[in-house]
């Protein structure tokens, strides 16, 4: 069989609980599936890489590489964005003697993927850029940043139920306050599903107002009070 009707798949997703949102796993291998029915291609094995777009330790992706290479396979994948958003990771991929393929461009030649590296990089940093300058403005309006529910806000709470509910009450809406800007943002940029907003949220170094990690159920409650 011929090198280029040989493929090695790859599929990433950010976060484990990803899927309506963007582009999912099942999303990307029925791509993939269709993809290499409609070249008569052979998918010589599948891997899939749970990471963020930002990090270039993967094991799976080594995995990957190493067969395709070993084999004179094709890496394939569904989107070149599930590769990286990192221009570094890109062009070192592109040249690192491996052919791949990205679906949504299956023409692209080197050119093509070393600009497109490039525009993906643009847009994480525009992304990181868009992020501070929104904290800013909110700082600049007075907005106190960071997490409010912290120790002191309930020392000033007192032992009264009714004034602890109070507090935490007022300290859910301060932070969906700070973060109304950064929301304003994410939806701006065409994330709009929950998971969606969650992965961005993460993505960016927010932190939920008690410290923790953005699921859908908190970004739910989020936005409504960023909705008051």
């Amino acid at each position: 069989m011929a090198a280029e009707q040989r493929l090695v798949a790859y599929d990433r997703v950010s976060t484990a609980r990803q899927g309506a949102s963007g582009l999912g796993l099942e999303a990307q291998r029925k791509v993939i599936d269709q993809f290499a029915a409609s070249r008569g291609a052979e998918v010589l094995a599948r891997f899939t890489e749970i990471e963020s777009g930002s990090k270039t330790d993967r094991p799976e992706l080594a995995k990957a590489l190493h067969l395709a290479k070993v084999t004179g396979a094709t890496l394939v994948i569904a989107k070149l964005d599930r590769l990286s958003r990192n221009a570094a990771f890109l062009l070192a991929m592109r040249d690192s003697g491996v052919k791949f393929i990205a679906v949504d461009m299956p023409e692209a030649n080197d050119l093509t993927v070393g600009i497109m590296a490039l525009v993906a990089q643009a847009e994480r940093e525009a992304i990181s850029r868009r992020t501070k300058e929104a904290l800013a403005v909110a700082k600049a309006r007075g907005t106190k940043l960071g997490n409010p529910n912290g120790a002191a806000a309930l020392r000033k709470a007192g032992k009264g139920g009714v004034a602890l509910r109070k507090a935490v009450t007022a300290n859910a809406a301060q932070h969906a306050t700070d973060l109304a800007p950064v929301i304003a943002d994410i939806r701006a940029a065409g994330h709009s599903s929950l998971r969606a907003i969650a992965d961005e949220l993460t993505a960016r170094g927010m932190l939920t107002r008690q410290g923790g990690q953005w699921h859908v159920s908190n970004v739910r409650n989020l936005l409504k009070r960023v909705a008051r």
